[in-house]
């Protein structure tokens, strides 16, 4: 059944509002990860265990350059490992956030003086305040989402999460 907008008043405006709004739909998404080669992950571990160094991980072999953000380490995954974005000697597209809600504002703010393309916080991860701080400052913004996971879902890569792509079946195992 159509139902027209006028017919729910909040509708056209939910929908003007979410269209200025961070990008949360598949074509945005993927254009987001199509479109960017570099990566850096803010709070990127050591620690193989570790939701950010899995993450970063994919990435890599997936042919991105991962640049680790943290001031604990010199190197991660077999590269430089920063203290601050605005140590990066070089051009950045996504700034992947692996770091506490409260401790975004200033990550945001980073992402904007280097001139990265998308803010992109990870799950549980969500400042309304710092995406619109990025959104007016003209980069992409994601909430809430982990990069590793939207890119194996988008392009293909589930076999990293553990689920066997090699059959795709409908049959019942007998």
């Amino acid at each position: 059944m159509h139902v027209p907008a006028e017919a729910v008043p909040d509708a056209v405006e939910w929908v003007t509002r979410r269209s200025t709004t961070m990008t949360d739909d598949i074509a945005g998404l993927r254009r987001i990860l199509k479109n960017a080669r570099t990566i850096a992950v803010v709070g990127l571990s050591a620690e193989w265990h570790r939701p950010s160094h899995f993450a970063a991980s994919y990435m890599k072999h997936h042919g991105w350059r991962v640049v680790g953000v943290n001031p604990r380490y010199k190197e991660v995954l077999g590269q430089p490992c920063y203290a601050s974005l605005r140590d990066i000697p070089h051009p950045v597209d996504i700034v992947d956030v692996f770091r506490r809600t409260e401790d975004v504002m200033p990550i945001a703010e980073d992402a904007i003086a280097i001139g990265a393309k998308c803010l992109w916080q990870q799950i549980g991860v969500v400042n309304a305040e710092a995406e619109r701080l990025a959104r007016e400052a003209g980069l992409d913004t994601v909430m809430d989402r982990c990069v590793k996971i939207e890119h194996a879902r988008l392009f293909g890569g589930l076999h990293w999460a553990g689920v066997n792509t090699r059959v795709i079946s409908a049959r019942r195992a007998v």
